[in-house]
């Protein structure tokens, strides 16, 4: 049983409706601006449980599933939600110094940095554990399979090939990731 991460994946459910029930002022207020008159502190973690539409919640909780009952079962319930939620807030402060250095003025949302934290920690912790890629089936150990979804992040990042993915968040919530794991090793 991982309880925390079976709880996050409802949280994000749940709040996915109450998104779609009060609209975007909801989703305005609580998703991450850049610094300026539209951003508030709480955004920082707010914005880790929101997302655009349906596929970025099933992707974003498809990875969480995935990797954090493994991750949650070897460091325990209460640190699997610190390591959660300190991901979330890297990825957040990451994503607020390259919009603000940019100039941009979009909000961010998405678990998906918090989730780059837990696949970060999931390398350390199982770093010889086969990934199979989907497409093309490539089976890779976790720790390759990361470093090289982490090369193509900052690829993407820098060249700009993906327009509203935010490529440093999810190298935030990775870093924050591992820094955490590696603090408490």
């Amino acid at each position: 049983m991982a309880p925390v991460t079976h709880l996050l994946l409802m949280i994000n459910a749940i709040l996915f409706v109450l998104e779609g029930v009060f609209g975007e002022g909801f989703v305005s207020t609580f998703s991450l601006w850049p610094l300026g008159p539209d951003f508030e502190w709480w955004q920082i973690l707010t914005s880790a449980f929101l997302h655009g539409n349906l596929v970025h919640l099933a992707t974003n909780m498809f990875g969480l599933w995935m990797f954090g009952r493994d991750v949650e079962s070897l460091l325990g319930s209460r640190r699997f939600l610190r390591l959660y939620l300190l991901s979330a807030v890297t990825a957040s402060l990451t994503q607020l110094i390259v919009t603000t250095a940019a100039g941009a003025n979009i909000p961010t949302l998405g678990a998906s940095g918090a989730v780059f934290g837990v696949l970060g920690a999931f390398a350390l912790l199982y770093p010889r554990r086969m990934i199979i890629l989907l497409i093309p089936p490539i089976p890779l150990p976790a720790r390759v399979f990361v470093f090289l979804y982490a090369l193509f992040e900052l690829t993407s990042g820098v060249l700009g090939t993906q327009a509203g993915v935010a490529h440093f968040a999810h190298l935030g919530g990775l870093i924050g990731g591992v820094l955490i794991v590696w603090r408490w090793r």
